[in-house]
């Protein structure tokens, strides 16, 4: 499974990447408006540079040709880079058009079901996302959609990789990986919380004091 950093915050995506587990990068307005981003293209760029991985960056449009014109010029900035297209009926009308370029890479956002899933993937997309934690947020199985779009893509052979998104805590991860998702993007807390457990930190300290006695045993011994 690959993982995916959902943030536009060059720090974070600078350390995450460090550790050597990062694949690629989502951003969303929202994120851009949260890192203070002033200048879209340059600051996409600047996290390709940083990941050498695949990065969303999101159409703002409504309408159909409004997205198709945002893709083109959103597309020529790097090959690495993913146009991000919300999963509305004018949507599918853009993906339908952006699949068919040489350079046709299309995230399809903004997924709550199934069936929209089902009708991206049909419409060209490369990536579908469901978003589970809001699903969750409203008393749902955010989960189940999961699980149900890998069902139904396997089933009919689909190609298009389901992205995990809206990832709320470590457990949305452990999950989305024992039911085979291809890809999770998570907020840069959520990643590192992977990395936490108390047993861990116990057991270094542990190591640490008794190396410690070691040195001090060490010390105390007459020079032969």
């Amino acid at each position: 499974m690959k993982i995916w950093l959902d943030t536009a915050i060059i720090e974070e995506i600078q350390e995450a990447v460090s550790w050597g587990v990062v694949d690629g990068v989502t951003t969303n307005p929202t994120l851009m408006y949260r890192a203070g981003v002033r200048d879209f293209r340059s600051h996409i760029l600047r996290i390709v540079d940083i990941v050498q991985g695949p990065v969303s960056a999101e159409v703002i449009s409504t309408d159909a040709a409004g997205m198709i014109r945002e893709a083109e010029e959103i597309l020529s900035w790097s090959e690495h880079v993913v146009v991000k297209i919300p999963t509305t009926t004018e949507g599918l009308k853009a993906m339908k058009v952006i699949a068919n370029w040489p350079n046709g890479r299309i995230n399809a956002t903004l997924i709550f079901s199934v069936n929209q899933a089902l009708l991206a993937a049909k419409a060209g997309a490369t990536y579908v996302s469901p978003f589970i934690g809001r699903v969750d947020d409203a008393g749902l199985e955010g989960m189940d959609i999961i699980r149900e779009t890998m069902g139904v893509f396997n089933n009919y052979d689909i190609r298009a990789q389901i992205v995990t998104s809206s990832v709320r805590h470590p457990r949305h991860v452990a999950e989305a990986a024992k039911i085979g998702a291809h890809i999770v993007t998570m907020p840069f807390k959520v990643l590192a919380a992977m990395v936490k457990s108390p047993f861990t930190d116990v057991g270094l300290q542990r190591f640490l004091d008794d190396w410690a006695k070691v040195e001090a045993q060490w010390a105390t011994e007459p020079a032969r």
